[in-house]
């Protein structure tokens, strides 16, 4: 296969795009709508841009209909939301908030997640995941007629006691295990990984 971006429809490219750049990184999103419903929803179309500040930054595109996701709709009115990491224990749960839900209805109360309070923010954080990072909106990019960029600036991190060694302030990655996502409903573990020593010139 070979072929020019132009050539290709953006369905043509969606597919090709999400299939190939893999596996993604989720990010488990919490924001509140103006009832102050508990809105979750993930999103692989995501990464880390920076640490100083902290700086990351989530991809959105419309519901069919071209009705715009409350993930974005709600962050825009806000400026506020929560980025959660998901690992083998919540996955199938996370999985399940990607549903189409009723506007109005919580996906955490829907499948019984468990929520905790943030610190800076109002939307809460998913209580047992392996990292939380409360954001803060620094700026919508919008890219053609329908995809939003929100970047956003991490502004409090929580991370799970068990996993964190305050000596070295690393995880303890013998404890980690995040999923990624392939495409579809294709998900993958993190449990196969290697390493090298150091790299220096030839």
């Amino acid at each position: 296969m070979d072929a020019a971006s132009a050539d290709l429809t953006p369905h043509q490219r969606y597919k090709l795009l999400v299939s190939l750049i893999v596996p993604r990184p989720i990010a488990w999103t919490t924001t509140l709508n103006p009832a102050g419903t508990v809105n979750v929803a993930p999103f692989s179309f995501f990464n880390v841009l920076g640490d100083d500040p902290p700086l990351v930054i989530i991809s959105i595109n419309p519901k069919p209909g071209a009705r715009l996701k409350d993930t974005l709709v709600n962050a825009q009115r806000t400026g506020e939301w929560v980025v959660n990491i998901v690992d083998e224990a919540l996955a199938e749960t996370m999985h399940q908030t990607s549903a189409e839900y009723p506007a109005g209805v919580s996906e955490a109360e829907a499948t019984g997640l468990a929520l905790a309070p943030s610190k800076a923010v109002k939307p809460p954080r998913i209580r047992d995941v392996p990292f939380s990072l409360e954001c803060r909106l620094r700026q919508v990019i919008e890219v053609g007629e329908t995809r939003r960029l929100l970047l956003g600036e991490g502004v409090h991190f929580h991370v799970r006691d068990d996993l964190f060694d305050p000596a070295t302030f690393r995880i303890r990655g013998e404890r980690f295990f995040p999923v990624g996502r392939f495409f579809g409903n294709r998900y993958t573990r993190t449990r196969d990984q290697f390493e090298f020593p150091p790299a220096v010139p030839k």
